[in-house]
């Protein structure tokens, strides 16, 4: 078997040449292999679900493509998947992302059949984890169809399904699409003082970090809690104990702390854990998205910028700001002097209602005459194809709200982050990437999607030009993101920690079937 360089950080070589390859990697992306002469045995199934999130339902999909490629002691087994999908039309994105799947040979999409989301929701994981549970009988109906289910997968949001799974006497997993670091804080949430008790200067002491946790980075459902759902969160992550095995989107290397603490009596009665990943969608919206105009404009202004001179600024899915933050972090693009490309999104009118691009990217959305002045140096575009802009040779830094697949998306690249963090555990993200793992330059720990705190031009500027500039910490920032960027490769090659992670959990779904 071939095996290739890796483009931004190549792994050498010599150090693999004794190894047969899981995987090739051929311009930063994955290639599975495939086999010839294989037993006609009929395939064990396992069962996903994921809540209706881009954040949820991407690494999910991706997690399914791993299982059913990963061949070493199976050759004579193989594993196919079905995922179960839920609709929630009101999300154009997710929507399109759904409807684009297909059914193939090893992996089956299985619309449930659509039920109208609740009303009157405080927060979306309120949204998400009804709207789930208001599927339980349509899940129970369809997994009884599926011949040899030998697991069911189920995500952080979707443990209602857990009760499914045991009146059926199938064994259940949890995929948990976030860090293992965020895992053991939700494993702790029952244990945190009330809100009103929280002192904004103290710290807390979590078992997954190393670091003593400032409550200025816990997610804002600790803080808001009525309002932002945080007994939803307490009542999922207490019964991810009662799963047989959680697997985590993350990597030995990476996170090596955390992972340790989860199989320690820290979290005494917790089932094994596998860090399986990185696991990444390598093609991304690109393939679905219906702006796919926007796409090559952006891909190619970038064929024309200098390589690693570029900025990207993107804020997720579910992220947006408003006119007054974008005038500040405009002056601050200008004044750093350096190329940039920025998504920009608009916040949603309603409550619940996810950003959108904004209707006109004009003049009156920026200072006077800032249009004019970058049009040599930056473009601002709506949505943007975020791996595709990530792989490509001209990013030299990412303003990233810290979302975890982001992140991993980043690391793979080789691409080092400034942390602007918004929403969900992302302020837990950026204190991770910044405190506990030196990979990224702090622009923001504590920024907060609507908390009025504006980012400002000058942090903006300070933030650019440390994450781009040549020297300093950023310099060494950059080196560290490389370096991690091949450890992320290993791990997925085999005799590399994710495959041997992936390895134990086929043959503990396979062998709990025999």
């Amino acid at each position: 078997m071939v095996w290739y360089g890796v483009g931004k950080a190549d792994v050498k070589l010599s150090d693999l040449q004794s190894w047969r390859l899981f995987i090739t990697i051929k311009n930063n992306q994955i290639h599975f292999p495939t086999t010839k002469n294989q037993h006609t045995k009929m395939a064990q199934q396992v069962a996903i679900i994921a809540a209706p999130t881009m954040g949820n339902l991407i690494p999910a999909v991706e997690f399914a493509t791993h299982l059913i490629n990963h061949h070493h002691h199976h050759h004579h087994r193989r594993i196919s998947v079905a995922i179960l999908l839920i609709s929630m039309p009101q999300w154009p994105l997710n929507h399109h992302y759904i409807q684009s799947h297909t059914s193939t040979e090893h992996i089956r999409f299985i619309h449930l059949h659509p039920l109208h989301p609740p009303n009157q929701c405080d927060s979306i994981v309120d949204l998400i984890s009804l709207h789930i549970e208001n599927h339980k009988h349509i899940v129970e109906e369809t997994l009884k169809t599926l011949p040899s289910l030998a697991g069911v997968f189920v995500d952080m949001f979707c443990t209602s399904v857990i009760d499914v799974a045991a009146d059926l006497d199938i064994p259940c997993y949890l995929f948990f699409a976030s860090p293992a670091t965020y895992l053991g804080f939700v494993l702790h949430l029952a244990t945190l003082p009330a809100a009103e008790s929280l002192d904004s200067a103290a710290d807390l002491t979590v078992p997954s970090f190393a670091n003593s946790v400032p409550v200025t980075v816990l997610p804002s459902y600790c803080i808001k809690r009525t309002e932002l759902g945080y007994s939803k969160f307490v009542r999922h992550a207490l019964r991810y104990k009662e799963t047989k095995g959680i697997v985590v989107n993350t990597f030995k290397e990476l996170e090596p702390y955390a992972l340790d603490s989860l199989s320690s009596d820290k979290y005494p009665g917790l089932p094994p854990v596998y860090p399986v990943g990185p696991i990444i969608d390598h093609v991304g919206p690109a393939k679905w998205h219906s702006n796919r105009s926007s796409h090559e404009k952006i891909m190619e202004w970038l064929d024309r910028q200098p390589s690693r001179s570029v900025v990207f600024l993107c804020f997720g899915s579910m992220g947006s700001l408003g006119r007054a933050q974008v005038r500040e972090i405009a002056t601050g693009l200008e004044r750093a002097g350096f190329r940039f490309l920025w998504a920009l999104r608009e916040p949603g009118k309603e409550k619940l209602e996810l950003p959108k691009d904004y209707e006109e990217v004009g003049e009156s959305l920026f200072p006077a005459g800032f249009i004019d002045r970058t049009a040599k140096m930056g473009l601002v575009s709506g949505w943007a194809p975020q791996v595709s802009v990530l792989a490509h040779e001209a990013i030299g830094g990412f303003v990233s709200h810290c979302g975890w697949n982001s992140i991993l998306e980043s690391i793979w690249y080789g691409v080092p982050i400034a942390t602007w963090p918004l929403y969900a555990e992302q302020q837990l993200n950026a204190f991770e990437m910044v405190n506990e793992l030196g990979l990224s330059v702090e622009l923001r720990l504590d920024s907060r999607d609507g908390g009025g705190d504006l980012v400002l031009a000058e942090e903006l500027e300070r933030g650019v030009r440390e994450l781009m500039m040549d020297g300093g910490d950023g310099e060494l920032i950059r080196k560290k993101v490389k370096e991690m960027s091949e450890k992320a490769k290993k791990a997925l090659m085999e005799n590399g920690s994710s495959f041997q992670a992936m390895d134990d959990l086929i043959n503990d779904v396979l062998l709990s079937n025999d």
